[in-house]
């Protein structure tokens, strides 16, 4: 046995244990289903800019049109994907962990919908959505968008603006999604992080405090992490392929 094939089935084992699983998911999931990541997205006509100056309330504020269109240029980025082998399989152990009477829920970095549009019910949005906008005025979120903005700044049908759902420099994240992270680190059994770098607070506290409260923690990624250090098993590869492997794993050991 390979120390990989090692690693995969002490997961196994950790995962058909439990039946309260919570996972921290970044953008190297994302990236796996070829959507750029936050700085990979400067290409083309944005290649000039950098997206801490397009990714703030007040670059908003200074020239709606330039921020709306190239927040409008990722949607459509996100919309094009599709959602890859580590998607499905998160999906697929909620649905394991559901006919145990259990939970698994997503905790995203990521602001593309790919977990839901794997089949993941229980998915907590820690940056927003870039597939919901929402009126500057009234607070309005709207998920029937064009496939393509017919104006830029787009507006709302009552005329005022629409800004991307998601957390911009300078903003909090949403409270009732950090709420529920706290609750799912704090109730889970197992707890894994995959494809962050583990460098971004509050989230990359999230594994220590499931640590803190009795959890055992897996790591998923190709390259080390502040958390390789401290989870009890880190495992190094692309989401895309660990996953897989461990949830069939985790399905034949509770046949």
């Amino acid at each position: 046995m390979t120390t990989g094939d090692a690693q995969i089935e002490r997961a196994v084992e950790m995962i058909a244990g439990a039946r309260r699983v919570g996972v921290l998911s970044g953008a190297g999931v994302s990236a796996e289903s070829r959507i750029p990541t936050f700085r990979d997205a400067m290409e083309g006509l944005w290649r000039s800019f950098d997206p801490q100056e397009l990714a703030t309330p007040e670059a908003f504020a200074r020239d709606p049109e330039r921020v709306t269109r190239w927040y409008d240029f990722r949607r459509r980025k996100c919309l094009d994907a599709q959602p890859n082998p580590g998607h499905l399989a998160l999906a697929d152990l909620e649905e394991v962990m559901r006919d145990r009477g259990g939970w698994v829920t997503v905790l995203t970095q990521n602001v593309d919908g790919l977990h839901q549009r794997a089949g993941s019910r229980d998915v907590v949005e820690l940056h927003g959505s870039i597939m919901t906008w929402r009126c500057c005025e009234s607070g309005r979120r709207f998920r029937d968008l064009p496939a393509q903005f017919e104006e830029y700044p787009p507006k709302s049908p009552e005329g005022a603006l629409l800004r991307p759902d998601v957390v911009w420099f300078g903003e909090a994240l949403p409270e009732t999604a950090l709420e529920r992270a706290y609750e799912v680190a704090a109730t889970c059994e197992v707890f894994l992080t995959v494809g962050t770098s583990s460098v971004v607070y509050p989230a990359a506290g999230f594994t220590q405090m499931a640590r803190e409260h009795g959890a055992s923690t897996i790591e998923i990624n190709p390259d080390e992490t502040p958390a390789s250090e401290v989870v009890d098993l880190s495992i190094r590869g692309r989401s895309g392929e660990v996953l897989p492997l461990i949830v069939a794993g985790v399905r034949k050991a509770l046949e």
